[in-house]
């Protein structure tokens, strides 16, 4: 508003040291630093004692690396969970974690010092690596405005907490949940060790396809299974697989008892093949030939085949015998499946239904990859370079009689990115489904009647998902996934503190108090002060028969158990005291096979029950065009650098804006319109605060049954959107927020009430009712909206908590350190009554706005103040219009308003004739009323010099 000095001097001009820019990125750490040294986080604790508690679980991240931006999008988001439950009036504490032990560290480790370094070396170098580890995550973490409390995090590396992994342990074999068995695991080669399901995932892999021809063993037997006298041809089995170094370990041969087999004769010999794949074999063969008879395949149970390499070297002169299995199909292939029994899980079950004993299984791969030496033809070999070789030997063995390449879906390893296969060995497992057979059942004193399958299943179903979806992904891979593989080869981690009989392989017969003990060992010295012990030094002279077992338990069973040792142990004060329950866990959406997969699990092995009320999950980050963010490719954002530039206010207020639900799109462009959105939102609250500088609301409130009318509306309009944003807020949405903010700020506030107001503020006496009332619904406004945009705009909510809040003013509302010490604001004077009238109101300003646009364009007026309205009004309109008097014109920002009834609206706008006043700019004829004051309209002489103007409504 632009005015002559003396005049200027008399308005009621806003003023306030919050400045326009932000200047986040020099800032931020200032007031980083000031909430560590106020003990901001132990303020917000203090000022919710007594109040109910809201648990957020932290799922651990892995200590190694800087943060990176999923990180960034996980934090942010879990405090603005924390941040908006305490709004709500919640004792809501965050415990930051970490997961520190296993193979990435140990990798980390190995690469910096070498792969020889004895147990102890590797144990000592990867807690301190850790450590360093934690401590560079943790300043990025709190970079980004994240409050918890940091000096007391939980790691899982911590001595206590690794002890009670191994109590929890105790008690899920106590359950009758565990047993040791041979059995195909997932194995890694880059790992060295076993994988759990939920460390696979299915990337493409290039194989190749072979047709290998089996010949029978026992030519009279097939004879008699197709009713035929005799065979006076050699006949062969042929099966079809895409794992060419499994076949060395063939032990069987899987036919489908109901599929009809084809017994085929060609100029190569007999064939037998399912009869629906003839046709496709003998042309992927480049032979033809006649099917001469068939069976089904439970005729051809217990037929022998010889290995197909049985001719060529004497160390494959065994047979594989028919087994039925209903896994055999004849949709592809040749419709048999080769068997190898430790390669495969289906193998394996197959094989030990028909009476192998697990000494007989051939198992000549090693965990390295590589062929045992004494393998005939392909000893010492690693198993894909072995592929090409197999494929000659078999050649020349003339019974390859086809191959191919293709490229399929093939699991990987979770961590390497590299091709893993089923692998039989020795591992402890946490039973799915009833329990089997096993010596470890002889610990199991508190089994319940129902499976862990079953007790997760029910637990599914009395969780909470967000989204919703998450619910059937959970639930499909709890129904159908194997027994889990708790075991690894590996040195740093948690131990599976047992021993084994020398002899028997039996476990020694007090392993619970041997467990017990190896806990109280580990909280006093953690996981190295028990590798250090021997048998001896355990068992006594005992433990010369006894084998102590190295293995360590897997990661996931490491993150998984920390609801028990955090929310009941190390931070006990921070849970629920009915139980271990956690009201929310929040990580992305592949935890569904991990994390909360594993959590799940031994929550249910436990207690019955899950570990969590609530399941949050949010998708990835991506660039503008959707793609996965990666090194290579150059489209990856560091959240130091983003910070850095533009402040870490920006990506928090970028993961309040995105519907976490998908994946995040995130680069340089989505960032700016991001701190445009942000600009919008920081000059809407500084225009608040300025306009509330001088006002004391012990002394300068106006009671709500003197609230000008426009004001109640606004405060009823702003109660309504806090009741939208609140029931975001408990279902854990905040793009809305922030969405509904934005146009709040922009819309009702920028586009209307601060629109509205700016004369009654500026130009009415400093203390009059109209400016006091128009105030005291300013401040209320300011106090909400700061607590509203705190969870994710933090940074810019505490900064202006202390310019706004009247700190040390006893009884009034909003007088603590930190806005996070208070509840959503509680308004005062809202009245949802008028807001029909005034929503009708504002539909008729904007059409009166559209008139004023056009006749601006016409070059008739330049401000809207020069114009006079003319509006003609059918009845209900006209009784709202005039119910508001003289005020009616501040609601239009006109300088006068001419009611006629009509039928319908009508709407006339004209530039006044009337002079301008200097002060006010409204052009009015009383302008120079006063000699003294030739500039000033009659208005305006009242407000500096007599009573003020009257008004009540606008």
């Amino acid at each position: 508003m632009s005015t002559t000095p003396d005049t200027r001097t008399t308005l009621n001009l806003p003023d306030t040291a919050f400045p326009m820019r932000g200047d986040l990125p020099k800032r931020e750490p200032g007031w980083i630093a000031q909430w560590q040294q106020q003990g901001r986080y132990e303020g917000l604790r203090a000022a919710r004692q007594g109040a109910p508690k809201f648990v957020l679980h932290d799922g651990p991240p892995y200590a190694n690396g800087a943060i990176h931006i999923g990180h960034a999008v996980n934090k942010v988001l879990k405090d603005m969970v924390v941040k908006s439950r305490q709004l709500a009036g919640f004792d809501a504490a965050y415990i930051p974690g970490w997961d520190c032990h296993g193979l990435p560290i140990e990798n980390a480790i190995e690469k910096q010092f070498g792969r020889n370094l004895s147990r102890d070396d590797m144990q000592a170098k990867s807690r301190a690596y850790a450590t360093e580890q934690i401590a560079i995550q943790r300043a990025g973490f709190e970079r980004l405005g994240v409050l918890g409390d940091w000096n007391h995090r939980y790691a899982t590396m911590d001595p206590k907490n690794e002890a009670t992994q191994i109590r929890v342990f105790k008690r899920v074999m106590q359950r009758g949940f565990v047993y040791r068995g041979l059995k195909p695991v997932y194995w890694c080669f880059d790992c060295g060790s076993s994988l759990a399901e939920f460390e696979i995932e299915y990337a493409d892999k290039q194989s190749d396809t072979l047709d290998v021809a089996f010949p029978c063993a026992e030519p009279a037997k097939l004879a008699a299974a197709f009713g035929l006298g005799s065979l006076d041809f050699e006949v062969s089995a042929v099966i079809w697989t895409t794992t060419a170094w499994t076949l060395p370990a063939n032990q069987a041969l899987n036919l489908g008892p109901q599929i009809p087999y084809a017994l085929v004769k060609t100029s190569q010999g007999g064939f037998v093949v399912a009869q629906a794949r003839v046709d496709d074999c003998l042309k992927r063969w480049g032979l033809e030939g006649d099917v001469i008879a068939t069976c089904l395949g439970q005729a051809l149970d217990g037929v022998r085949f010889e290995h197909p390499l049985a001719r060529t070297h004497e160390g494959y002169r065994r047979t594989a015998p028919v087994y039925l299995a209903d896994y055999a199909t004849d949709t592809d292939g040749t419709g048999l499946v080769h068997s190898a029994p430790a390669y495969g899980l289906d193998d394996f079950f197959s094989c030990m239904a028909h009476g192998m004993r697990h000494d007989e299984i051939l198992n000549p791969v090693q965990g390295n990859g590589v062929y045992a030496a004494d393998l005939p033809l392909f000893g010492g070999l690693h198993i894909w370079k072995a592929v090409p070789v197999i494929l000659d030997v078999l050649k020349g063995a003339g019974r390859l009689l086809n191959t191919t390449r293709i490229t399929h879906s093939y699991p990987h390893c979770w961590r390497h990115k590299t091709p893993v296969i089923y692998r039989a060995a020795s591992q402890w497992f946490v039973r799915m489904d009833a329990a089997g057979p096993g010596t470890e059942g002889v610990f199991a004193s508190e089994a319940p009647a129902e499976s862990l399958r079953e007790l997760a299943l029910k637990a599914i179903d009395a969780t909470a998902f967000y989204p919703e979806n998450g619910r059937t992904r959970l639930r499909d891979m709890i129904a159908n996934r194997p027994d889990w593989c708790i075991s690894r080869q590996r040195a740093w981690g948690v131990p599976l503190p047992l021993f084994l009989h020398k002899e028997t392989g039996e476990l020694h017969p007090n392993t619970l108090a041997l467990l017990d003990r190896a806990a109280d060992v580990v909280e006093a010295g953690g996981v190295e002060a028990w590798s250090r012990l021997s048998s001896t030094d355990v068992l006594g002279a005992e433990g010369e028969q006894y084998t102590k077992c190295t293995d360590i338990l897997e990661v996931w069973f490491d993150s998984g158990s920390t609801f028990e040792h955090v929310l009941k142990g190390s931070h006990a004060g921070a849970a629920h005291a009915e139980g271990p329950e956690a009201d929310l866990y929040l990580e992305g959406h592949d935890q569904h096979r991990g994390w909360f997969h594993s959590a799940l699990l031994l929550g249910a092995a436990l207690h019955g029950r899950a570990p969590y009320k609530g399941l949050l999950t949010h998708g990835f980050t991506v660039d503008g065009q959707g793609k996965k963010m990666s090194k290579s490719l150059g489209n990856t954002l560091a959240p130091q650098v983003v910070a850095d530039k533009m402040g870490a206010e920006i990506i928090r207020l970028w993961v309040a804006s995105t519907d976490y639900s998908g994946d995040l799109a995130i680069d340089d462009k989505i960032l700016a319109r991001v701190v445009d959105g942000y600009r919008r939102i920081r000059n809407t609250l500084r225009f608040l605060l300025a306009n509330v500088s001088d006002f004391n609301p012990a002394t300068d409130a106006v009671p709500a049954d003197l609230l000008f009318e426009a004001d109640r509306y606004a405060l009823a309009r702003a109660s309504s959107l806090q009741d939208e944003i609140r029931a975001h807020y408990d279902v854990y949405e905040f793009h809305p927020v922030v969405a509904k903010l934005q146009v709040y700020c922009s819309e009702d506030l920028g586009a209307f009430y601060l629109d509205v107001l700016k004369d009654r503020l500026y130009t009415t006496a400093p203390k009059s009712l109209a400016r006091r009332s128009a105030q005291t619904a300013l401040w209320q406004i300011t106090h909400a909206m700061l607590r509203w945009m705190a969870p994710f705009l933090s940074f810019t909510a505490e900064e202006a908590w202390p310019l706004f809040a009247q700190a040390g003013q006893p009884g009034v509302e909003g007088s603590g350190r930190s806005v996070f010490e208070e509840a959503f604001w509680t308004f005062v004077g809202a009245d949802a009554a008028l807001t029909p009238k005034w929503e009708r109101l504002l539909a008729l300003r904007a059409e009166v706005n559209k008139a004023l646009e056009a006749l601006r364009g016409q070059g008739g007026i330049g401000a809207s103040l020069q114009a006079e309205l003319t509006l003609t009004l059918p009845a209900d309109d006209l009784a709202l219009a005039r119910s508001l008097g003289e005020d009616l014109k501040f609601v239009f920002i006109v300088s006068k308003v001419t009611l006629i009834a009509g039928e319908a609206v009508g709407i006339a706008v004209a530039a006044s004739q009337a002079p301008k006043c200097e002060r006010c700019w409204h052009y009015r004829d009383d302008v120079g009323r006063n000699p003294a004051h030739p500039g000033l309209c009659g208005r305006c002489d009242d407000n500096l010099h007599g009573a003020g103007e009257t008004r009540a409504f606008a």
